[in-house]
């Protein structure tokens, strides 16, 4: 690899550039990643202020001076990776954090190469109409200027995907911002714009929308004809409504509306996608009930410091929402269905005249609240006449089944995982074992003394408290055995007990298993055994089987301390089809890793490995192996038997050589990433594997291709590879 490039460079050899404010600034961290312009200061001078104005030679920077076209043998012996034909276009022009107050119409020389370029915090007031003749522009950040306006020409930039105007002084956006086809992302906050121009709607390609702190008072109708748009902020404005066919943007996420002057909420109808909806401080009195069953994925609902006056039973159907926030409105009275959210760990209700629950119940959190509204649900139907399965929560509210996903006729299921009964199933049918202090005893009965344990109430234990409110089960570290010789295991939500006999008493079996019903009910809903940093040296085999009744096929098991494989992924072996392992102490892999007839995607990185079993290579449905930050000299013959691999991640390792053979014997195989090895020699055949697409060999020592080429990209690191084939 070529040796680190000197810290001042001749101004033609800048692919990014960035005016700094001081001498100091003008020092790359890492030369390979940004190369400097020579502003030609002498060494004695002191730091200069930020720069005004800039050297018009920077315009030019892609034509080479006529001293560097010279021939000098000595000079290119010396310096060849400074020579004209090693430079590459200028692509990214950064000129943030100056004072610059013009920018040179000479932009326009840099038409053929710019692609993103860089202006916020500056002091300027107009952009040159030559801004407009950069084609092949893609990303421009005009932010925290001056501007009350772009030249017309900008908005003919026909491939400029990202414009950023924001804390400008923008009284309006133009008409012709329509014409920009292919924008994805348009931030106009903190501007003083008072209405969005017709035709807004033909940026079709939108996915975000930002527009907060402005004065805009009502929307455009066609701006529901943006069907891309993931987020839209108008918080901080002036709105009093939103457009009836809001459910046009089916693929909305994301909707800010705070500190507005909305009257009420549309009904979301087509909405489905929508995960957050803030609409805090606004004058909203009523939450529409045909709202909540239009918004199935909704997560989080933020209706703080409104006049909302009552909450509609119908909240029971935000099957998904983890975050309710109705704090400061004038609520008298929850819905008991709040309590059948089996995903909310939030409930917000401070500010609100509240008489139906005592106050020191409040104080309490999410967990008591909950608790005491299933309560009254319980006691409610048990006043109807109808045991617990059997109970409705409101009339003609209906509950999702926990197994099936499909709307009944309002009956609660059996065990439906709602937010408060867990606690009492924990405390008094599973003994749930926190880490709260707890004392061992015995009750001696007949002469037979059965094992027990005293626990510390849990609404004592605010651990617990916050647990719960993460939807987090802690794993606890093995006890000590005690005389009863007892041991326990836990993971996430399940807990593995074994009680042995004492010599002098019966065979006792006081808790066998305890599977947390809310475990269940999400293994069954997302299809994912999810349990990352936990430290976990071993996963009980019962988590696995469990697991598999209830179909998982994506199974994460990063960022713990696990030395192999868990031996219960066998259970799995035809279900699974991604597996992630990354970050633990994985020495070795197991042979019975080629029962995975299913995997797609496999996540090895960041353990200890330096080589996979022979039988790797029957994984025909792998598609993407990530072996990175590992302990491999080679890549394992194993891999090269993968007929459907695409992606391999094998950074980060001692590699030291590569087997050009063994990469072409898999026809499937588009990126390869080989960074930070110990590669000393890339084979010229490697560039006859053309399907190769996207190829990393950076930091690496050989000598050959060039830094100059690598940074180039896959298709000319290719092409220099079979011009050096011997013939």
């Amino acid at each position: 690899m070529c040796g680190p490039y000197p810290r001042r460079r001749r101004y033609y050899q800048i692919r990014e550039f960035q005016m700094a404010s001081s001498a100091d600034e003008l020092e790359s961290e890492d030369p390979d990643d940004e190369l400097e312009l020579e502003l030609e200061l002498d060494d004695t001078e002191q730091p200069q202020p930020k720069t005004e104005a800039l050297p018009e030679r920077l315009y030019d920077i892609n034509e080479a001076d006529a001293d560097s076209k010279a021939v000098n043998l000595e000079q290119l012996t010396i310096k060849e990776e400074d020579a004209w034909w090693n430079q590459v276009p200028l692509t990214n022009l950064d000129l943030s954090s100056n004072t610059l107050t013009h920018l040179s119409p000479k932009i326009a020389n840099l038409q053929q190469s710019l692609t993103v370029l860089t202006l916020h915090d500056n002091a300027l007031v107009e952009l040159p109409p030559e801004i407009g003749k950069l084609e092949k522009l893609m990303r421009l950040n005009v932010s925290h200027n001056k501007l009350s306006q772009l030249p017309r020409e900008t908005y003919s930039l026909p491939e400029l995907r990202h414009l950023n105007i924001s804390y400008n002084a923008f009284n309006e956006l133009d008409p012709d911002i329509s014409d920009l086809h292919m924008l994805e992302f348009l931030d106009a906050g903190h501007n003083n714009i008072q209405s969005l121009p017709g035709g807004i709607g033909f940026l079709v390609r939108l996915t975000a929308l930002l527009l907060p702190h402005n004065h805009i008072k009502e929307l455009p109708p066609d701006l529901v004809n943006m069907r891309s748009l993931q987020k839209l902020d108008l918080m901080q404005n002036d709105l009093t409504c939103l457009p009836e066919d809001m459910g046009l943007l089916r693929k909305l996420e994301c909707l800010y509306l705070q500190h507005n002057d909305i009257l009420e909420l549309p009904n979301f109808e087509g909405n489905e996608a929508l995960s957050e909806l803030h609409a805090s401080n606004n004058f909203i009195m009523t939450v529409p009930k045909a709202m909540c069953s239009n918004l199935p994925h909704l997560k989080i609902l933020d209706l703080r410091d409104n006049k909302i006056t009552e909450l509609p039973d119908e909240l029971c159907l935000l099957r998904n929402l983890n975050r309710l926030d109705v704090s400061n409105n004038t609520i008298s009275m929850l819905p008991v269905t709040l309590s059948s959210l089996a995903h909310l760990i939030s409930l917000q209700v401070d500010g609100n005249p509240i008489k139906t629950i005592r106050r020191d119940i409040i104080q309490c959190g999410t967990t008591r609240i909950l608790k005491t509204l299933h309560e009254r649900a319980l006691a409610k139907a048990k006043e109807d006449g109808s045991d617990v399965a059997g109970s409705t929560l409101a009339a003609g509210i209906s509950v999702t089944r926990l197994s099936g996903g499909q709307a009944d006729d309002g009956e609660l299921p059996n065990k439906y995982p709602d937010s408060s009964s867990y606690q009492q199933q924990q405390q008094h049918q599973f003994q749930y074992q926190h880490q709260c202090p707890c004392q061992y005893h015995q009750q001696h009965q007949g002469g037979v003394a059965p094992h027990g344990y005293m626990y510390k109430s849990l609404s004592q234990c605010q651990e617990y408290h916050e647990q719960i409110q993460r939807h987090l089960y802690k794993p606890e570290s093995y006890q000590s055995s005690l005389a009863s010789g007892q041991q326990s295991r836990e993971c996430r939500g399940v807990m593995y007990q074994q009680q042995q006999q004492h010599p002098y008493q019966q065979k006792h079996h006081y808790q066998q298993q305890a599977v947390h019903p809310r475990w269940v009910y999400k293994l069954r809903h997302t299809r994912t055994l999810a349990v990352n940093l936990e430290e976990l040296t071993e996963v009980p085999e019962q988590v696995f089987q469990i697991a598999r009744n209830e179909g998982v096929h994506v199974v994460d098991f990063a960022r713990n301390q696990l030395s192999t494989l868990p031996s219960g992924l066998q259970h799995m072996h035809d279900l699974v089809t991604e597996l992630v392992l990354s970050h633990n102490l994985i020495g070795y892999v197991p042979q019975f890793i080629s029962q995975f007839t299913r995997i797609t995607f496999l996540n090895l990185s960041n353990n200890l490995l330096s080589d996979l079993p022979k039988e790797f290579g029957v994984l025909n449905t792998l598609r993407e192996l990530n072996i990175a930050n590992n302990r491999f000299e080679f890549i394992p013959n194993g891999v090269f038997e993968l007929q459907g691999l695409e992606i391999l991640v094998a950074s980060e390792n001692h590699i030291k050589m590569l087997n050009v053979s063994g990469l072409k014997s898999m026809p499937r195989l588009s990126t390869l990433d080989l960074r930070n090895n110990d590669i000393d020699l890339i084979p010229p055949t490697l560039g006859n594997l053309t399907k190769i697409t996207h190829l990393e060999l950076v930091g690496n020592p050989f000598r050959q291709p060039r830094h100059q080429i690598l940074m180039k990209g896959t298709e000319a690191i290719m092409s220099y590879l079979r011009d050096r084939i011997p013939t």
